[in-house]
């Protein structure tokens, strides 16, 4: 991919610097790794890292095109809740990624499905993504909708557009909610400053909605059901937080000291997704139980309050 214009700035800056700010999508260490194999040219002369670019300077940044490994297929134990011709939907153990990426190319979902289905997956999110029409977070449990083919594809990413997909999912939260139930209404984008992470975003967010409500109080914590509106990444870990009720174990938008040691991310659980089927047109609702170590702490958490 070759990317040719003109800088604007006021002050001159670092290459490096300033093309990490035009192109959020890549990092600056892959940037400086660009400039250092020649891949960028300031008015048709290749320049380094330490390079000062002004205003007026033709810019040529040649970004290597992305080699996708082969996804290898491995048999694995999948928790199926429900299979067809056209959708499968599991119940994703806790450390699970979806699908391959940076670090994990063998051990994911799509490895298992791959095996399973016989590459019967639907291609429309390509080679990486087979199948995979929605994600949930390596550490979050529960229900995930894949689909076997691109009739099937279309149909459940138009109804996650319109968002009419039921999705509910439980969690345990820092400190105790005072109303019973909620709205939380706040556009969700990337971080300012952190890029693996997400914030509330008012100037460049995407509208995120998230209902809220109160299962059980404790001494110290709440467990609460929160009912997806849209699905932003992160979306009911920024949510919760921006509240000042975090997700016990998250490592991310949660507090520095943790309420329980030896929680493996944050306790979040996609406990029921209802779609309307895409070949029969029959609305189906699929469950997942709360995994062991989720009823465990909440177990606990009622032996701690008294209950």
């Amino acid at each position: 991919m070759i990317q040719e214009f003109v800088a604007e700035l006021e002050h001159s800056l670092r290459i490096d610097k300033y093309l990490s700010g035009q192109f959020e999508e890549l990092s600056r260490s892959y940037l400086q790794k660009i400039l250092k194999d020649g891949g960028v040219l300031v008015n048709g002369k290749p320049v380094k890292s330490n390079f000062k670019v002004s205003d007026g300077d033709r810019i040529c940044l040649e970004v290597p095109e992305a080699v996708e490994p082969e996804i290898l297929a491995e048999e694995m134990e999948l928790d199926i809740l429900y299979e067809d011709e056209d959708i499968i939907l599991i119940n994703k153990p806790k450390g699970m990624v979806v699908h391959p990426a940076a670090g994990h190319f063998s051990g994911t979902l799509v490895n298992g499905l791959m095996a399973h289905c016989r590459g019967d997956l639907s291609g429309i999110n390509g080679v990486m993504r087979p199948g995979i029409v929605h994600r949930i977070d390596m550490d979050t449990t529960g229900v995930i909708i894949v689909c076997k083919n691109d009739k099937a594809h279309n149909a459940i990413a138009e109804q996650l557009k319109i968002h009419s997909v039921t999705r509910k999912y439980y969690a345990i939260v820092h400190g105790v909610l005072k109303d019973d139930s909620g709205t939380i209404d706040a556009p969700i984008g990337r971080h300012p400053t952190d890029r693996k992470k997400m914030s509330i975003n008012e100037k460049n967010g995407k509208p995120a909605v998230t209902h809220y409500r109160v299962l059980e109080r404790f001494s110290r914590c709440t467990y609460v059901e929160c009912q997806l509106e849209t699905g932003r990444t992160h979306q009911i870990r920024v949510h919760m937080a921006s509240i000042g009720h975090p997700l016990l174990g998250d490592q991310v938008y949660g507090p520095a000291k943790p309420l329980f040691s030896g929680l493996q991310g944050q306790t979040l659980h996609a406990g029921v997704l209802g779609i309307i089927h895409p070949s029969t047109g029959e609305y189906m609702e699929f469950s997942a139980p709360l995994p062991g170590y989720f009823q465990e702490l909440l177990e606990k958490l009622s032996q701690m309050a008294g209950k």
